[in-house]
């Protein structure tokens, strides 16, 4: 990591997060110490952002699983792999995400699955996508469904342009055996 980790927070709210990390995943995961302690009024968007990722979306929950690993993939931050495999093992939805780099070849994918991950890899590598994609996630969801495709492309993306920059690596959630799910908001 590129700056030291905060070892006491300054604020309530990031003393309560600090917490409820320990307790979640059984350490205070790395973004928390390094970014938003350090800047502790983003803490409430981080948290309102997790919020919309993990509940407020009607899309399938494997689904997002999927298209947050993939992002995290493309972008390469080890970080958002690592705590997004922790909460979808917790959730019993994993067993795909070692196979989504193959989701073009790979059987188990529908298409309206391979739709959704074309669209989320052209967004985040090109900042645009082809009107062949766009038509195609048009084909297997609603207007409200792409707009949550798109919102939980960019709060993916978000955290990786956090983390990546900063050197946040994997803090080794998935050997740790999470025993809650852990909070995705400061990712």
């Amino acid at each position: 990591m590129r700056l030291k980790p905060v070892e006491k927070p300054t604020t309530l709210m990031g003393r309560m997060d600090y917490w409820m990390s320990k307790r979640e995943t059984g350490k205070v995961i790395s973004p928390l110490s390094v970014v938003y302690a350090r800047v502790s009024t983003s803490l409430r968007l981080v948290h309102e952002m997790s919020k919309l990722a993990e509940k407020g979306l009607s899309l399938d929950p494997e689904l997002r699983f999927l298209i947050q690993h993939y992002v995290a993939r493309l972008n390469g931050c080890g970080f958002c792999i690592d705590i997004g495999e922790a909460i979808a093992q917790r959730a019993d939805a994993a067993s795909r995400l070692p196979r989504v780099a193959d989701f073009e070849t790979d059987e188990t994918f529908t298409d309206a699955e391979r739709a959704a991950l074309r669209y989320v890899k052209e967004v985040t590598e090109r900042k645009h996508v082809s009107d062949r994609t766009f038509d195609s996630l048009k084909l297997h969801f609603t207007d409200e469904q792409i707009v949550e495709i798109t919102l939980l492309n960019a709060v993916e993306n978000f955290w990786n342009w956090t983390n990546i920059p900063l050197e946040i690596e994997s803090d080794g959630l998935c050997t740790l055996g999470v025993a809650e799910p852990p909070v995705r908001a400061t990712a």
